[in-house]
């Protein structure tokens, strides 16, 4: 049995250079606090606060910077905020949720970007080959802990590519819901 490293998302939220410059000042970079699992990816040391309709949340912006804005949250959190999210992949946020971010130097409104992040595994070619499953698959993960919240996770895509490290994420509303705490494991079911 091959093991999957399953690790939490926490809300965040990723902007476009431009973007970046509006809300912390022209010339403005992203500042590493932490690297994260996936190669090059990390957690930054510049917060916004993203307000909706109803509430706003401060999250953090992880680098490096992108095409495209996009916030996500779990879908208590959208609650919260007063947003309808649809559930999508990283990337996909045509007629997604809208949004205000606001920085110490300015805001932008996002008309879209804010998606509930669907649950994936980031596997490199060969780790999908030893898996036997291949890109945009959808599998179900088991989680092996022992906090008697056992829980088999449906509906999550594979996502293939040289530049990802093998790990499943989910959100915190997934992670709270199994009981997930620390390092933990799963197994692609099917």
């Amino acid at each position: 049995m091959k093991q999957i490293l399953i690790e939490t998302s926490a809300r965040h939220v990723h902007v476009t250079k431009e973007t970046l410059e509006i809300l912390f000042g022209k010339g403005a970079q992203l500042e590493v606090k932490k690297m994260l699992s996936q190669p090059g990816q990390f957690a930054s040391n510049q917060k916004v606060k993203v307000v909706g309709p109803k509430n706003e949340l401060a999250c953090s912006i992880l680098g490096p910077e992108r095409k495209q804005n996009q916030v996500e949250v779990s879908l208590t959190e959208a609650r919260t905020l007063g947003i309808v999210v649809p559930v999508r992949e990283s990337g996909d946020v045509e007629g997604s949720g809208a949004c205000k971010l606001v920085g110490p130097c300015g805001e932008v409104e996002l008309k879209e970007g804010v998606i509930a992040a669907k649950r994936h595994i980031h596997m490199t070619p060969k780790d999908a080959e030893e898996f036997g499953v291949k890109n945009g698959e959808i599998v179900s993960v088991k989680v092996l802990n022992e906090t008697g919240r056992s829980v088999i996770f449906g509906d999550t895509v594979v996502r293939v590519s040289e530049k990802f490290s093998l790990a499943m994420h989910v959100d915190t509303d997934e992670a709270n819901a199994a009981g997930l705490s620390g390092v933990v494991y799963g197994e692609i079911v099917r």
